[in-house]
């Protein structure tokens, strides 16, 4: 019979720096804070950590090792799925706690994803990353047509969604609405204090069609970092345990190139979401909150539908009428997402889920957070999903 990792880890620690738009940190700088932060509030020192996940391309176990003061590392990996990296470290961290490989598993992530691609000479070093520079096909049929964003490549997707299920804007304004809304509850969100509502999302300039201005995510600097231990060291340690019931991951066909695939709407989520309910033994309607990965509005009602919230084409239908702002049946990205809160990575939403469930969130806590799910998208459509409950 197969290992199943339902409820065999937990959530214990979370941490995070303040987010901004131009940064004279480093990276690695910003995740040392994050993990500090992370490991005091499970009640653990540096030296009890014995697993690092560190993100793909900034840092490696070795050097987060060494800056915290961490003696001996018996587990660490990188998860390289882009955006879909840190959920699916969830999967990884359960693992080897489950197992015994670890006994507290670190998964810590940070980025300059504004100062770095806006170099000034005050400003701190980064090293490069992005679609562009990790894909021979984009770099080879991609970019020598004029392909060079991200927006202008999900741009594809979203319009072959739009036009195969008569998809209107006000799907994707929905998603936007209900994310700014819930950042005017949060302190860390930079769009706090920017209230843009659904005429003015209308009315916002296009950037690549269906895409409009506020399709697209912010590019903010910052780090956030979470301790994972096994269920049976949870329960001993400072914060209520938040535990994983259900992990799972997916991707696309071919996972490098949309053109290619014979579906494009058939996403990793696609594969992912299933193995992941199946773990947690419920039914996507059986969640109390969404925490979808939103670099992009129309990302968002894809993977709705991957869930299986909803079939193909209904997620216009799905976030009508309120249905995922606050006071509705499923409130999404409670702490504005990476829309409206901040973008590194997807973390901000596995820590926003965390004090969901720990009845912590302050301003954004919602009357009913007993389960939720957290996703992430990566590249060119992978996907992972992490569901958790308190």
């Amino acid at each position: 019979m197969p290992l199943s990792l339902k409820d065999q880890a937990a959530i214990v620690g979370i941490g995070e720096t303040d987010y901004m738009r131009g940064t004279k940190r480093t990276a690695m700088d910003q995740m040392l804070e994050a993990a500090q932060k992370a490991i005091a509030d499970a009640g653990l020192e540096p030296q009890d950590i014995d697993g690092i996940i560190p993100p793909p391309m900034y840092t490696i176990a070795e050097e987060v090792a060494a800056n915290l003061g961490i003696d001996d590392v018996s587990f660490s990996t990188t998860m390289h799925m882009g955006g879909a990296s840190p959920t699916a470290a969830i999967g990884a961290a359960a693992l080897a706690v489950a197992t015994g490989m670890a006994r507290h598993v670190l998964i810590v992530l940070g980025w300059n994803g504004f100062s770095a691609i806006r170099p000034r000479p005050d400003a701190a070093p980064d090293r490069p990353w992005g679609i562009q520079t990790l894909m021979p096909m984009v770099q080879d049929f991609y970019l020598p047509y004029g392909a060079f964003m991200p927006v202008q490549m999900y741009s594809w997707l979203a319009m072959r969604y739009v036009k195969l299920y008569g998809v209107p804007p006000e799907a994707a304004g929905a998603v936007w609405v209900a994310c700014n809304k819930h950042a005017q509850l949060n302190e860390r969100a930079l769009m706090k204090g920017k209230v843009v509502d659904m005429a003015a999302y209308l009315n916002a300039r296009p950037l690549s069609d269906p895409m409009r201005r506020y399709d697209a995510c912010l590019e903010t600097d910052g780090a956030c970092a979470v301790v994972i231990s096994s269920a049976e060291r949870a329960r001993d340690l400072a914060k209520p345990p938040v535990y994983i019931m259900g992990v799972g991951q997916g991707r696309p066909n071919p996972g490098d190139d949309i053109a290619a695939r014979k579906d494009l709407l058939h996403i990793g989520l696609t594969h992912g979401a299933p193995r992941a309910f199946a773990m947690a033994g419920i039914a996507p309607h059986d969640v109390d909150f969404l925490q979808i990965y939103d670099c992009f509005t129309y990302v968002v009602l894809l993977q709705m539908e991957a869930l299986g919230l909803c079939a193909r084409g209904e997620a216009q239908d799905f976030v009508k009428d309120g249905a995922i702002e606050r006071t509705g049946r499923y409130p999404l990205n409670t702490h504005g997402g990476l829309l409206c809160e901040a973008h590194v990575w997807g973390m901000g939403h596995i820590l926003e889920a965390t004090r969901q469930l720990r009845g912590a969130a302050g301003a954004t806590q919602l009357a009913r957070a007993e389960v939720g799910l957290v996703t992430g998208w990566g590249d060119m459509g992978d996907g992972s999903i992490a569901i958790l409950r308190r």
